[in-house]
């Protein structure tokens, strides 16, 4: 049972923010191509989503939401290892029923502390998913709004963790779009920008959920 002890106790520390990747994002519908060269943009869609300050201010009340059973998972660490320590140091004295009851009794809390751990990582993860799924379809609308302002006839998503991402063999810093698209999405939601995280804290996860899909264009 090591390395269900050392899931509870990473899970206490923090728990894991990573959230599985679903399926691939679909490609921004283009508007009638105009006359003349195309123009191309690229932008780092997830990264940007979870650079705006709703996102941040969102995931920031998340992490406090979540607070109590991270302690209450530590509480239980460490009254595992508590536990441990004292079968460990009264080992010799004990008779073998009294061993084995007392083993029997740190099992049940090491299963029952993986299990709280495990469920309160799937809750987290849901949670994560809804606020980036929330940000990200008022972004792609901001997006698109700023592509069809700008001329582009082509944005291309250079988030390299995703799915079947398209690779960007070269673009200058010019073609990236992210932060113009993320200031202008700032202004759009009103939401100030959140305090700068204190030293240790858990930053936004890699999350790489569906990108909203396109109008249908006619």
């Amino acid at each position: 049972m090591k390395r269900s002890l050392a899931l509870v106790f990473t899970l206490a520390s923090g728990i894991a923010l990573s959230a599985a990747a679903q399926t691939a994002p679909a490609p921004v519908a283009a508007a009638a191509a105009p006359a003349g060269p195309a123009k191309v943009a690229v932008i780092s869609f997830q990264g940007a989503v979870q650079s705006t300050n709703e996102f941040q201010r969102n995931f920031a009340d998340l992490q406090k939401k979540y607070e109590p059973k991270r302690t209450q998972l530590k509480t239980m660490a460490e009254e595992i290892d508590t536990l441990q320590k004292q079968l460990q140091a009264q080992g010799d004295k004990l008779s073998d029923a009294e061993r084995a009851s007392k083993a029997k009794i740190i099992d049940d809390k090491k299963k029952s502390a993986q299990r709280f751990a495990e469920d309160a990582q799937n809750d987290l993860q849901g949670e994560i998913q809804e606020i980036f799924q929330g940000v990200a379809s008022k972004f792609f609308d901001v997006l698109e709004t700023y592509a069809q302002q700008q001329g582009y006839t082509l944005v291309l998503d250079g988030t390299q963790s995703q799915q079947q991402a398209p690779v960007v063999l070269y673009a200058t810093n010019a073609a990236d779009i992210s932060k113009a698209v993320v200031d202008a999405y700032n202004v759009k939601s009103g939401v100030p920008a959140p305090p700068p995280p204190p030293p240790g804290a858990q930053t936004a996860p890699k999350v790489a959920p569906r990108t909203p899909a396109a109008p249908a264009t006619h």
